[in-house]
């Protein structure tokens, strides 16, 4: 009877386990949304060959002066965004280039892959930009991606929208009751990447975001070396924070 008892007593604690073993073994595919954002090659207008894939996406006004580089949030089609910085930011050239497996790129998308690749993006376009400044912006997860550049490459402007201080500490948020912090294999660390970063930064924040907890975005703030500039967007939630005229603002006004 007292074996039968300890036999129940354990079910609860194997099916946290069987839990934990399956957000291991699929959290890529809970991180990574690129379904909605698929594209046909043939709509994209800049190709990066990276050896083993090509990455596709979008140059406007590539003759310009002063690039920018844009990396997007998750599930976001970046292909939206070409008029509005190109309106915000005239005169200057933009690229926006999908991450492996979204829009038109191949391959499948990781942190270690995603990291390289936006290094990659920013040598080739200083490379047709030479001797000129680049700014960085990246929104949601695309602002681990550029905290990564930043840290790594000389960057004349970093914009972080929605930015966090690591995806593992937002998913520890999220789900409190697992070991999400020690499960997580793609950590994109921006505060530590970023700790004493000396810089020109501006964080554009949403006070209505539920997706990045406000105290995950303070450590972030707190770990650069160099005050940032900080624009709160008190009614935007995290994916309507990039239609706000604030945020138009803040951008315009940061890279003029």
């Amino acid at each position: 009877m007292r074996r039968q008892l300890l036999g129940w007593a354990s079910l609860p604690l194997l099916g946290y386990a069987a839990i934990c073993a399956w957000l291991f073994a699929k959290q890529r595919e809970l991180i990574y949304f690129p379904q909605a954002t698929r594209v046909d090659a043939a709509q994209t207008d800049f190709v990066l060959a990276r050896g083993d894939v090509q990455l596709h996406g979008w140059a406007v006004n590539p003759e310009s002066p002063r690039p920018v580089i844009y990396f997007g949030g998750n599930a976001e089609s970046i292909q939206n965004r070409r008029e509005q910085l190109e309106r915000l930011l005239p005169g200057r050239s933009i690229y926006l280039v999908s991450y492996r497996g979204y829009g038109a790129s191949g391959g499948t998308p990781s942190e270690e892959a995603l990291l390289d690749d936006a290094l990659a993006l920013f040598d080739e376009v200083q490379a047709r930009h030479p001797g000129e400044p680049v700014a960085v912006i990246g929104s949601s997860l695309g602002s681990g991606v550029a905290s990564h550049v930043a840290s790594q490459r000389k960057v004349s402007h970093l914009v972080l929208v929605a930015p966090f201080d690591s995806l593992a500490a937002v998913a520890q948020t999220h789900y409190p009751v697992f070991p999400v912090r020690w499960l997580v294999k793609d950590r994109f660390d921006s505060a530590s990447r970023l700790r004493g970063y000396q810089g020109k930064v501006l964080v554009v924040r949403a006070g209505r975001d539920t997706v990045v907890p406000p105290a995950n975005t303070d450590r972030l703030i707190a770990s650069l070396g160099t005050p940032p500039r900080v624009v709160d967007v008190p009614h935007a939630d995290h994916n309507t924070i990039s239609s706000e005229t604030a945020f138009e603002q803040a951008i315009a006004e940061f890279l003029r």
